[in-house]
């Protein structure tokens, strides 16, 4: 079965901040490539998204969260994302794209 992706504007924003904020870092090409690849990762939930595990959010909400883990080290992005089997055509719906380092959303910050 295709899945359709369904990219949500916080998503879209989330991705294109993390391709600004890696461009300042690398050359514009490395940049362009790392962006590359997070639209191929997305591409390839079209086909079994069930594979990914679930995200540490799908504790703190009633939907089921899973996620998708891209690249590596400081640059690990992980793609959020919900499976939409009910829907025609069945969708994967990406809700946010962030850095692995970040809290999870929904968590209850640290305690000081």
């Amino acid at each position: 079965m295709t899945y359709r992706i369904d990219l949500s504007s916080q998503a879209q924003a989330e991705a294109d901040a993390a391709f600004v904020n890696f461009a300042q870092f690398t050359t514009p090409e490395r940049a362009r490539s790392w962006y590359q690849g997070l639209i191929t990762a997305i591409s390839s939930l079209q086909e079994m998204p069930h594979r990914c595990t679930l995200a540490r959010e799908n504790a703190f909400f009633s939907q089921e969260i899973r996620q998708l883990l891209y690249k590596s080290g400081k640059t690990t992005y992980r793609i959020l994302f919900t499976v939409l089997d009910d829907l025609s055509p069945p969708t994967v719906r990406i809700l946010h794209i962030r850095n692995a380092v970040q809290r999870a959303i929904g968590e209850p910050p640290d305690k000081a």
